[in-house]
């Protein structure tokens, strides 16, 4: 499974069990089921439960990594169409939209932006880390991916570096978007990675406010 696959496992689960991460309900087939529980498990400890089934409520709406895609494209299009001038009317490619190998890359920094958020409020702590790593170990036995995934979680946490990922405006306003989903906004540690996450992306503010607010309208409709 490649970072695309890994990561829309993920989103699919807290889909899924978003009432209840222990459950992995809807997967049907034995095996996958199995990957399910374990990814909910793993999305669990990563979040923390509550903030997993607030995000599984918000994916719930679209499915998967494609509610990144769409709810990225939703925002940054109009915020595109409303400044008007050169290229607005140019559609936006995002993750959902695009061939395998650039999907694989925007989903490579979806993911990396996710577990950032997720060390912000700073209750991921070493042994949490070694646990959390067991279990994406457990899910996919890919060494590449589990290696990724082990270097992510050891960073220190950095806005700047995350931000490095983000090679398009399309691809800043997904990892936004998924730092939003992950994180929350209520809590000062949070709120303050947020924003500076925001400014290492070079989102225009409006921007930022339009991509907030999509995520904000989504949770009301979940």
């Amino acid at each position: 499974m490649k970072i695309q696959g890994f990561l829309d496992q993920l989103l699919k689960t807290a889909q899924q069990s978003a009432g209840d991460l222990g459950n992995a309900a809807g997967v049907k087939s034995g095996a996958d089921f199995g990957k399910g529980a374990l990814a909910g498990g793993a999305l669990g400890m990563l979040l923390g439960n509550r903030k997993a089934r607030k995000m599984g409520g918000k994916v719930a709406v679209y499915g998967g990594l494609a509610a990144v895609g769409v709810l990225a494209y939703k925002a940054y299009g109009d915020w595109k169409k409303q400044q008007g001038g050169a290229g607005a009317a140019v559609e936006p490619r995002t993750v959902d939209m695009l061939p395998p190998p650039e999907a694989e890359s925007h989903s490579q920094a979806i993911l990396k932006a996710l577990i950032a958020a997720a060390k912000a409020d700073g209750h991921v702590d070493a042994r949490e880390r070694e646990v959390i790593e067991g279990e994406f170990s457990r899910i996919d036995a890919a060494p590449e991916v589990r290696q990724w995934l082990q270097a992510e979680l050891q960073k220190p946490l950095d806005p700047a570096e995350v931000a490095r990922a983000a090679t398009t405006p399309e691809i800043a306003s997904e990892m936004y978007l998924a730092s939003l989903l992950a994180a929350d906004e209520q809590n000062f540690m949070e709120r303050a990675y947020l924003d500076e996450l925001a400014r290492q992306l070079k989102l225009d503010d409006s921007l930022k406010a339009r991509l907030e607010q999509q995520v904000k309208d989504v949770g009301d409709a979940a």
